[in-house]
């Protein structure tokens, strides 16, 4: 009796498998793997040269935020990256670049310090102008100063933060949130 209700559960698996695969192929599914939800209209993407305004200058700041955001676009979208502007475009300035005090001990001692990349980008969408925005995008990474320099802070933590950047200007211009 135990074989049967065995072989029993293993024939009905099988069949509603089956009728499940057969009927799967009768649907069609819409998906992004990216997440990026991209007007249809829209087939070109441009990314003007983000200018360097911080009060502190890091030497080719500016050119790797542009590179950096056209290489994740181009990464995450089927949007072919041209000159001019595109469909969609992106420009913008870096316009903070600095460190700060965050906890203050006695004697005006730093116990940490706030290293913080700000970016500002105006985001147009020819086709649908309802997603137009302009914002400000801010990162930071706190440290311990007797451990580190502005210098050494700056190298350590300045791509790990674009990186964390590019990906919130992506979101808000492709995934709406």
């Amino acid at each position: 009796m135990l074989t049967v209700s065995r072989t029993f559960r293993m024939i009905v698996f099988v069949l509603v498998t089956a009728c499940c695969f057969s009927a799967g192929s009768c649907f069609t599914m819409k998906y992004s793997t990216s997440g990026a939800s991209i007007p249809p209209e829209a087939k070109t993407v441009s990314v003007q040269y983000f200018e360097n305004q911080a009060r502190f200058q890091e030497a080719g700041l500016n050119q790797k935020v542009t590179d950096d955001l056209k290489d994740y676009i181009q990464a995450n979208t089927s949007l072919l990256l041209i000159n001019g502007t595109g469909d969609v475009d992106f420009e913008g300035a870096i316009t903070g670049f600095d460190i700060k005090p965050t906890a203050i001990v006695s004697g005006d001692q730093a116990a940490k310090n706030r290293f913080t990349i700000t970016i500002k980008v105006k985001f147009t969408c020819e086709v649908k102008p309802e997603l137009d925005f302009e914002s400000s995008f801010s990162r930071y990474e706190d440290y311990d100063p007797s451990q580190m320099e502005f210098e050494q802070a700056s190298a350590t933590f300045t791509d790990d933060i674009l990186k964390l950047l590019i990906e919130d200007i992506f979101n808000k211009a492709f995934v709406n949130w």
